[in-house]
């Protein structure tokens, strides 16, 4: 293959990688979008336990000894001491 043939095959290759990176990121715009709206449905102070809120906001929540670590979809996480 010639230099030009594999500078050809290298840019497809990197636009490729460049429209996945963005197809990523336009799915992740739209998920904080859609979280974004969810919020703001929500009454401003929670005053008993949503199941939905839960499943929608919190990735995962780990148990240690003495703390609790909270981390959200988006990515956040939090330390609570117990």
């Amino acid at each position: 293959m010639t230099a030009i043939g594999e500078e050809i095959v290298a840019l497809r290759n990197e636009k490729q990688e460049f429209m996945s990176d963005n197809a990523k990121i336009k799915g992740l715009k739209d998920r904080v979008e859609d979280l974004d709206a969810f919020i703001d449905r929500q009454p401003t102070i929670i005053t008993e336990y949503s199941e939905n809120l839960v499943r929608r906001l919190i990735e995962t929540i780990t148990v240690y000894d003495d703390r609790l670590v909270v981390k959200f979809k988006s990515g956040i996480a939090v330390d609570v001491d117990a």
